[in-house]
C-alpha cells in the first residue's frame, strides 16, 4: 500500500528535494508551499496524508497553531516539524500537541530517513487501533434503538441529530431498564468524541467519600489510605465522556463540586493544589423525577439546569408494546447464538402474554425472561412455562395448588396455624422433607427444625 507524506514547505528548493527524495522511497508526495494550500488539501480534497513534515515558520503563519486547529481531524498522521531556529518553547509546545518531533534545519538526510520511517511506523499502528475501535463500536448507532413504535422512531430522530453536534451536557431520563446505557454510547460511539474515552460510573454503587475520590482524583496523602496520586475520572475522560448514571443519587455537596468543574472546566485533586484543566462531555441519567427532586431540596436546580441542555426521555416498554414484535425474535437469536439452542416457532400465547404484561422492569426484565426461555428450551418451540410472568404464576398457582383456609377470628393461635400449614404440606407431599420444604418456599433445616417443634413423625 503506497502512503501519503504531505510535505509543506515554502522554500521551493528544498521542498523539491525533499519531494524527489521520498518519491524515490515509495511515497506518494504531496507539497504545499502554503498553510492556505495545505488546509485546502486536507479539508476540502479530503487528503489523509500517514505523515506530514512541515516548516515551523511559513509565510501565513506558524504550523504549530495550523496542526491545532486540524489535528482533531487527522485521528492517527504523525506530525514532523523542520525549523531554521529552534526554540525551546516552540519544541515544548510541538510535542505537548502531539507531534512526533521537532528538527533544526540543516537536518541530515540519513537522520530524517530514521525519523521518518519511525514517524510512519506509529501512524501504521494508530490507524490500525483506531479502525479496530471503528469496528468495534459500529453497532452504536441511532438505528441499535429499535423499535417500531412512534416513540421509538422519535428517540432515534432525536439522537441522529444530537450525533451531529458537540454539546456539553445532557440527561437521560426514563424508567430502569429502558436503555439508558445503550443510549449514552451511541451518543458518544456516534458523535464527534468517539475516538476518545467513554468513561462511566454509578452514583449509587459508591459511598460519598469513595464517590468524591473517584470522581475527582486524589494526591499522595490526602486521605487515609491514599498511598498515591489517583487521577479521578473526570480527568481520565478528557476529550471523551463521562457518563453519570443515577446521577439523582449523588450527595447534595459533590454535586457543587461537579457543578464548578462543568462551568470552570477545571478539576482541583482531593489534597492537591492546582487546577487540571479538562475539556468532558457529560452524559447524566437517571429513573427518578430530577424536577421533583429538586423541589425536595435533594438536588440542585443550577446543576440540573446546566446539565439539561438536552433531555432525552426514553418511553416504557408498555407504552410502545408494539416494539415487541422486533425485541423478541432479536433476542431469541442473540440467545439461541450464545447457548446453542435452535428456538424458531413461538406460539401465539406467549405473544399473548408478553403483550399482557405490563413490563416494569422494561427491556432488562424482557432480556432476562427471553434468556430464560431460551436456555431452558427443550426444541424448537419457545417454551411458555418459563417465562414465569408474575400473572401468569398467579394464574398458574392459583389453577394448580390446593388452598388453605385459615380463621382469623381468635379461634387458632399462630403457633398452630404454623402447626397445621407445615402438616398439610407433608400430607400433600407425602411426608417428604425435601419437597415440601421447597413448596413453602424454605430450607430442609429450618422444616425439619419446626417439625420437631411441633413433634410431627413419621417423616422421611
Amino acid at each position: 500500500m503506497i502512503e501519503t507524506l504531505l510535505i509543506i514547505e515554502d522554500e521551493k528548493l528544498l521542498g523539491s528535494e525533499l519531494s524527489h527524495h521520498y518519491k524515490q522511497l515509495g511515497w506518494e508526495v504531496v507539497l504545499a508551499m502554503s498553510l492556505a494550500e495545505a488546509k485546502n488539501l486536507l479539508s476540502k480534497k479530503r487528503l489523509e496524508p500517514l505523515l506530514i513534515l512541515s516548516d515551523m515558520n511559513l509565510p501565513d503563519g506558524n504550523a504549530l497553531d495550523f496542526m491545532e486547529t486540524v489535528k482533531k481531524d487527522l485521528h492517527y498522521a504523525e506530525w514532523l516539524f523542520l525549523t531554521g531556529y529552534g526554540n525551546v518553547p516552540d519544541s515544548v509546545r510541538a510535542l505537548r500537541l502531539g507531534a512526533y518531533d521537532f528538527l533544526e534545519k540543516p537536518c541530515d538526510l540519513d537522520r530524517l530517513d530514521l525519523v521518518v520511517a519511525s514517524a510512519a511506523r506509529s501512524a501504521v499502528i494508530q490507524r490500525r487501533v483506531i479502525d479496530q475501535a471503528k469496528q468495534e463500536h459500529r453497532r452504536y448507532t441511532p438505528e441499535a434503538y429499535l423499535g417500531h413504535s412512534q416513540q421509538a422512531e422519535e428517540v432515534r430522530q432525536l439522537l441522529t441529530k444530537l450525533t451531529q453536534v458537540p454539546f456539553s451536557a445532557l440527561i437521560i431520563g426514563g424508567e430502569s431498564g429502558t436503555g439508558k446505557g445503550l443510549t449514552a454510547r451511541i451518543l458518544h460511539y456516534g458523535g464527534s468524541r468517539a475516538l476518545q474515552p467513554m468513561i462511566e460510573v454509578n452514583c449509587a454503587a459508591l459511598p460519598r467519600e469513595l464517590l468524591e475520590s473517584e470522581l475527582f482524583g486524589h494526591e499522595a496523602g490526602a486521605f487515609t489510605g491514599a498511598s498515591s496520586r489517583h487521577r479521578g475520572l473526570l480527568e481520565q475522560a478528557d476529550g471523551g465522556t463521562l457518563f453519570m448514571d443515577e446521577i439523582g443519587e449523588m450527595p447534595l455537596d459533590l454535586q457543587a463540586k461537579l457543578l464548578k468543574v462543568i462551568e470552570d472546566h477545571k478539576v482541583r485533586r482531593l489534597g492537591g493544589e492546582k487546577e487540571i484543566h479538562v475539556d468532558v462531555q457529560i452524559i447524566a441519567a437517571s429513573n427518578c423525577d430530577l424536577e421533583k427532586m429538586i423541589e425536595q431540596g435533594s438536588f440542585r436546580m443550577d446543576l440540573y439546569h446546566r446539565l439539561s441542555v438536552f433531555r432525552v426521555i426514553l418511553p416504557p416498554l408498555r407504552s410502545a408494546i408494539e416494539d415487541l414484535d422486533e425485541l423478541v425474535p432479536l433476542f431469541v437469536a442473540e440467545y439461541n447464538a450464545k447457548a446453542g439452542r435452535q428456538v424458531k416457532h413461538i406460539p401465539d400465547a406467549v405473544w399473548h402474554a408478553l403483550k399482557a404484561h405490563d413490563w416494569r422492569g422494561n427491556v432488562r426484565e424482557l432480556r432476562n425472561a427471553i434468556e430464560r426461555c431460551v436456555l431452558f428450551a427443550d426444541g424448537a418451540t419457545f417454551p411458555i412455562q418459563w417465562l414465569q410472568l408474575p400473572k401468569q404464576a398467579a394464574a398458574e398457582k392459583t389453577s394448580s395448588q390446593p388452598c388453605l383456609y385459615l380463621p382469623l377470628d381468635g379461634s387458632m393461635a399462630l403457633d398452630d396455624m404454623d402447626k397445621f400449614i407445615i402438616k398439610a404440606a407433608l400430607e400433600r407431599a407425602d411426608n417428604n422433607l425435601t419437597a415440601a420444604a421447597r413448596d413453602l418456599g424454605t430450607t430442609r433445616e429450618t422444616l425439619r427444625y419446626r417439625v420437631k417443634k411441633y413433634h410431627l413423625n413419621g417423616i422421611d
